[in-house]
């Protein structure tokens, strides 16, 4: 791969977005273009330091307030899914992928269409719909470079072994703030407790994934469409010290890991400067202090999310899309104080189970997935 020079970058005022920024500061990469979801104002503080030639604001409602923001400057201004898969088309060097949600799914296809090579860390891209994106990847020979620090763990344990047969893949959890507890303890937890994650900086939404587990589902089947293996070949192994971010087997027993602080900077860099390592903004990793690594087995009768994703992506289909958007509903309602945490699990469990899904993905069929899996949750809350 050629150096990096300029990149697209979706969900810039986000946990990865931020972290990305320091990433192309340290390295004097450029965004070309930039999006937020409703930060107008970061936005346009970032815009203001890094002069892209476009950025889009998704909330469509805030279109107004950005372009006064912006006014003085010679920047485009966009908005909405539509402004965002502009954004997607624009020619860099790579488009780093990293808002929340089903909304990403489209900007995936739009920049590998558009031939930019793509370093994703919008989980629910190849979830919903990583049929249409691994097929579109291979056909303009274009890499998806994996940003989660595990998918880049996995990455980085497969570089140099092409050929070698793998036997499985260790992904790693934290198992969230809740790890030991009891269904009837998860009932009681508050939303301040849910926030709380031991480890990770990150937003809203991944927080309480992480808390529920359904992260380490949706990663499942991540890694079942980034590394052509069946979820079988996957084993969760709960790491409360986020320092193996995950390992591959192989055949002949040997097990190769990457280790590293619990910092994002690491994968968001190597996904930006590969096959090269560069001196990085992270803090550096001391095993010493870490002292002792436990691994144990993950829950699924309590944290049932985890099962309900294993479900999903053994059914295959829009299974998948229906498992993530009641997801994405659920986790709304509770931020949102209107359910309790455990039933976030309960909704997703009963929609898998009574939302249609069918074997034909098209981006048709992932959009009716998605709106029924959301109006049965809305429903049944």
């Amino acid at each position: 791969m050629s150096k990096i020079e300029e990149i697209v970058l979706l969900g810039s005022t986000g946990s990865i977005g931020t972290q990305t920024l320091d990433v192309c500061r340290m390295h004097g990469i450029r965004p070309v273009a930039m999006s937020a979801g409703r930060n107008s104002a970061l936005l346009e503080q970032q815009a203001r330091e890094f002069m892209p030639k476009s950025v889009c604001i998704a909330d469509e409602s805030l279109y107004a307030d950005l372009k006064a923001r912006l006014s003085d400057t010679n920047i485009k201004i966009l908005c909405g899914t539509d402004g965002l898969c502009e954004l997607a088309r624009i020619k860099a060097d790579m488009t780093v992928n990293a808002v929340v949600g089903m909304v990403g799914l489209r900007p995936t296809l739009c920049a590998l269409e558009a031939g930019n090579r793509v370093a994703l860390a919008n989980k629910e891209t190849l979830v919903t719909g990583g049929e249409l994106v691994k097929k579109l990847s291979k056909e303009k020979n274009l890499p998806i470079i994996p940003i989660d620090s595990e998918h880049s763990a996995i990455f980085q344990s497969l570089m140099g072994n092409e050929g070698n047969r793998i036997r499985k893949i260790l992904l790693t959890a934290s198992g969230g703030p809740f790890f030991g507890y009891t269904p009837a303890q998860l009932k009681k937890v508050t939303k301040e407790q849910a926030l709380n994650h031991p480890n990770w900086n990150m937003g809203q939404k991944i927080t309480i994934d992480s808390a529920t587990m359904m992260n380490k589902g949706l990663e499942l089947i991540e890694a079942v469409r980034l590394f052509d293996v069946v979820p079988d070949d996957i084993e969760v192994l709960i790491h409360r010290q986020s320092v193996l971010h995950s390992a591959v087997e192989y055949e002949d027993g040997s097990v190769i890991g990457q280790l590293g602080s619990a910092d994002m900077r690491i994968p968001i860099q190597l996904a930006l400067t590969y096959p090269k390592r560069l001196p990085s903004p992270a803090r550096r990793l001391s095993l010493f202090d870490i002292g002792t690594l436990t691994f144990e087995r993950a829950d699924e009768e309590t944290f049932i999310c985890l099962a309900c994703a294993k479900k999903a992506i053994a059914t295959g289909g829009t299974a998948c899309t229906v498992l993530n958007s009641a997801n994405e509903t659920a986790v709304s309602l509770f931020l949102n104080d209107k359910i309790s945490f455990y039933r976030i699990g309960e909704l997703v469990a009963s929609a898998l189970e009574n939302v249609p899904s069918t074997d034909e993905v098209t981006l048709d069929t992932i959009s009716e997935a998605e709106c029924a899996a959301r109006e049965y949750v809305l429903c049944h809350a």
